[in-house]
């Protein structure tokens, strides 16, 4: 499994309090705890409005987290090449644009991602209500790779929101304790348009959720993609983020193999071995 959207709250770095919240800690330690009961290869941890534009916290988190974590980080709006090529060197695969919580220049961060798409291959990760997306559709349209966020938030959304799909975006099947919308059909329409969208993510720790994350989300994406829970669960999101693919073995590696005879019916019975009781 690999877990496209985590956020981890820890103490040790600064936080910013947004719209008069500040989160409790959420630590990996937290993290692995709620996560034991699955197979979890990788992840990506984003940052959430609280922690501004701070790397520190990010790059101490793939760092500790280990092979297969990348990061999703807001930057600075001056933020130098060297920078960006610093932090994709510490693991970073994306910007991400908080259009929801937080006061930002749409056109500048545009002109950043481009930048950044050049320099290191970055894509842009889009937190915002689906409403939105059809008045910002000149900028979106300028962006070489995206994905949205928790599926785009609400059902009034989902048509643009098939639209990018249509045109090659990413979507997270994550945060379903957040979104005002059909989650299984949403998910069946987003897979129909293309299986290669959907990545799962925890959301984890859910902040300002209506729930965080159940283990029952994961039912609910493999009951709607069936043979595709491998992709939806792990394979796309490793494309996304540029990690190598997982090999699985065949669930039946020799599946044409004659089933071996032990004996050979078609060998003919000598005749003086026929039996003779009650020919005429």
């Amino acid at each position: 499994m690999f877990d496209a959207h985590v956020h981890i709250i820890d103490p040790r770095f600064p936080l910013i309090e947004n719209e008069g919240y500040l989160p409790d800690p959420y630590t990996i330690a937290d993290y692995r705890e709620r996560m034991a009961p699955f197979d979890v290869r990788g992840g990506a941890v984003v940052s959430a409005s609280f922690q501004g534009t701070d790397q520190t916290y990010l790059k101490a988190a793939i760092a500790a987290l280990g092979d297969g974590w990348v990061g999703v980080t807001r930057l600075d709006l001056d933020a130098t090449d060297d920078e960006i090529l610093d932090l994709d060197r510490a693991g970073v695969r994306a910007l991400r644009f908080n259009l929801k919580r937080a006061a930002a220049d749409i056109t500048q961060m545009t002109v950043q991602a481009l930048r950044a798409h050049e320099l290191a291959g970055w894509h842009v990760e889009l937190y915002i209500d689906g409403q939105m997306l059809a008045s910002l559709q000149p900028v979106i349209s300028k962006l070489p790779a995206l994905s949205i966020d928790h599926l785009g938030m609400s059902q009034e959304g989902l048509p643009y929101l098939l639209d990018l799909v249509d045109r090659g975006a990413r979507v997270k099947a994550t945060g379903f304790g957040r979104v005002d919308m059909d989650v299984a059909e949403t998910l069946r329409r987003v897979h129909a348009v293309n299986p290669g969208a959907l990545m799962f993510g925890s959301d984890l720790p859910g902040t300002r959720a209506g729930r965080p994350f159940a283990d029952t989300d994961i039912d609910l994406i493999c009951q709607v993609v069936g043979t595709d829970m491998h992709a939806v669960l792990e394979d796309n999101a490793r494309a996304a983020y540029r990690l190598p693919a997982v090999q699985r073995p065949a669930a039946d590696p020799l599946p044409t193999m004659p089933i071996p005879r032990t004996d050979n019916p078609t060998l003919p019975i000598p005749r003086a071995e026929l039996p003779t009781a009650g020919i005429e």
